[in-house]
């Protein structure tokens, strides 16, 4: 019996050995950064000026704050980058579409594109007349597809119809300028 207490003596002691060197390795990993830290954190220095009873007024020095953002649609737009004067449409386009406008009256907007193959290939398909012009804009230059000419505003009323159907959001009939 006297064995059985001498083992769970040495038990007891071993265990308190452990959760004291546990206790120690801890401390060790916590505290001791904390000691030897080569540059302990300070706080941001705070200047502090206490004016004379025979100066003027105190008057805080204080950093202008930055102007509010304005909101979008009153926001300084950036003055346009001088911009190189679109190259002429050939010369076949150009006269095509000048010819165009000549004998008739009215034409749809169907709208402008920077890649218009394929508006074009659907207008052709549905054998629409159309003719194209080439627009700069701030970000570069687009294409106005038109559909027409049309010689009777009926007829460029069809048109308008004809496009909805395909499924362009085309704009109101027009008379030409």
């Amino acid at each position: 019996m006297a064995e059985s207490q001498d083992v769970n003596a040495l038990k007891r002691r071993g265990r308190r050995r452990l959760v004291g060197a546990i206790a120690l390795v801890l401390a060790a990993v916590i505290v001791l950064p904390w000691i030897f830290d080569p540059s302990p954190r300070q706080a941001p220095p705070v200047s502090v000026r206490i004016p004379n009873e025979d100066d003027s007024p105190f008057l805080p020095k204080v950093a202008p704050k930055p102007p509010p953002p304005l909101p979008p649609e009153q926001a300084p737009k950036p003055a346009p980058a001088p911009e190189a004067k679109p190259a002429p449409p050939p010369v076949s386009e150009r006269a095509r579409a000048e010819a165009a406008l000549a004998n008739a009256q009215f034409f749809v907007p169907v709208g402008a594109y920077a890649d218009p193959d394929n508006v074009t290939a659907k207008l052709k398909a549905a054998k629409l007349s159309y003719f194209t012009e080439p627009v700069a804009t701030a970000k570069g230059t687009v294409t106005r597809v038109r559909a027409g000419p049309f010689a009777t505003r009926d007829a460029a009323e069809k048109a308008h119809k004809q496009l909805r159907a395909l499924g362009f959001a085309p704009g109101v009939v027009a008379a030409r300028p």
